[in-house]
């Protein structure tokens, strides 16, 4: 296969990066109410918005946010998810406030609020903080009445197989074998499946394409396009959460910063960044998807191929763009089986936290610094105590407003880092000839980019 403009491994590439999203991105919809193929059209669209505003230059995939789950969620039981679209417009048009906000401050002046040591324990608890989710799939804790539940050591042995296919082709692969790993490793434990669904368990269900129609106008209902409506209760539960996701932004840029090497907050300037959030958010509140937000598990799939061509995002969009029309092809993809989503999910986010790690220890972060030891502790301490607690993930502020772990964690991290001495004393004994960064060193790392 061969598009336009793209070679055959550019558009296994695609493919791959199309499979780590889809997933969490109809996962929204499905919890909300909301309408799944709408939220791949949102998806691929806000992404093809998201490049354009950027220049063309930052590789990000753009998919349902879960901050807004509760929120629309609420105003969709209540209201109707007409409301809930009204809502996710003034959101994103939060996000055009924030866009100004950041171009007359300077992004300089937000990069000094993330030095190494602020920058990779919030890598680290991002990949951290999801992997729970990997190992919930794996499990396959939340399937019933099927040979998973029956027999539970069977999702354990699907899920390690797909990883250890996914790690073979990952350290040992040649060519265009060891740039799609995550596609191989998805492939082959689908297989797998297939084989035990031969012998008679029943492991993998195609009521949704039986259920699918072959052309799927997901925006319509009874012929006629739902457009949105605006009400003060909705913005007021929904609407705020875009200061929440303004801060995981922050942190996701940040991230693939330290994945590709990059100073995005320079160039094409994190202004831009936060002005495609927010355009994308509201093209899917008009056209009845949930708010968008960039896509830590494309992040993953970033580091693992070490390609960061954006072409190749562009080319995912829009192959979920085209799966929203394609009702049958969609739903055939929402019956890859849990356990090997699991075990893709454990080998992304594992990598995430270890690109954490790598800003670290290529920034020679000084952990006999004491400050530096403390704003580290404290990030990754608040952010996966809330994560693993039974909060659920979040704090709740009320009914419908909660501020997840990631938020809490990295709010933490600044104000450490702000209000922290940088003359604490070290830990143990130094002949004081350390070429580590100490506490106060952080700022030669945002004068070089990371």
């Amino acid at each position: 296969m061969k598009f336009k403009g793209y070679s055959g491994v550019e558009v296994a590439l695609g493919v791959q990066h199309l499979f780590a999203m889809f997933g969490a991105t109809i996962l929204v919809p499905i919890l909300t109410g909301m309408n799944a193929s709408v939220a791949l059209l949102t998806a691929g669209l806000g992404t093809l918005i998201f490049h354009f505003v950027t220049k063309m230059r930052v590789p990000i995939f753009l998919g349902s946010s879960f901050a807004f789950l509760p929120g629309i969620a609420a105003v969709v039981a209540s209201e109707g998810a007409n409301y809930a679209g009204g809502a996710i417009i003034v959101a994103g048009g939060i996000y055009l406030i924030f866009s100004i906000l950041v171009y007359f401050v300077g992004a300089s002046n937000i990069k000094k609020l993330f030095p190494p040591v602020v920058v990779g324990p919030i890598v680290i608890l991002i990949g951290l903080s999801l992997v729970g989710n990997g190992i919930n799939d794996a499990s396959a804790i939340n399937q019933q009445g099927n040979s998973w539940a029956e027999y539970p050591w069977l999702s354990w042995l699907v899920a390690a197989f797909t990883l250890i296919v996914i790690l073979l082709f990952m350290l040992r692969g040649k060519g265009i074998f060891k740039l799609v790993p995550i596609l191989i490793g998805i492939v082959a434990g689908y297989v797998v499946c297939l084989i035990l669904s031969a012998f008679g368990l029943n492991v993998l269900n195609f009521d949704a394409i039986s259920a699918a129609d072959w052309i799927n106008i997901p925006y319509v209902t009874d012929g006629f396009m739902q457009l949105p409506k605006f009400s003060l209760s909705s913005i007021l539960v929904i609407a705020p959460i875009a200061i929440v996701t303004f801060m995981e932004h922050i942190g996701d840029m940040t991230t693939l910063g330290a994945v590709t090497s990059k100073d995005i907050y320079q160039e094409p300037g994190l202004h831009r960044t936060v002005l495609g959030d927010g355009i994308a958010t509201m093209a899917a509140g008009f056209f009845g998807g949930p708010a968008n937000t960039s896509y830590g598990e494309n992040i993953a799939v970033l580091a693992t191929s070490k390609n960061f061509d954006p072409r190749i995002i562009r080319l995912a969009a829009c192959f979920a763009i085209v799966l929203a029309f394609l009702g049958k092809f969609g739903a055939l993809l929402q019956t890859i089986p849990s356990p090997v989503l699991g075990g893709v999910s454990i080998v992304l986010f594992g990598i995430i936290a270890s690109c954490g790690i790598m800003v670290l220890v290529d920034n020679r972060v000084d952990f006999k610094n004491s400050r530096n030891l403390v704003i580290t502790s404290l990030i990754l301490s608040v952010g996966l105590g809330i994560t693993l607690s039974g909060l659920g993930g979040y704090i709740s502020i009320s009914e419908n407003f909660n501020l997840s772990g990631l938020f809490v964690a990295t709010v933490v991290g600044i104000l450490a880092n702000i209000c922290l001495p940088k003359d604490l004393p070290k830990i143990g004994d130094s002949d004081g000839n350390d070429e580590t960064i100490s506490g106060s060193d952080n700022e030669q790392f945002m004068n070089d980019g990371y």
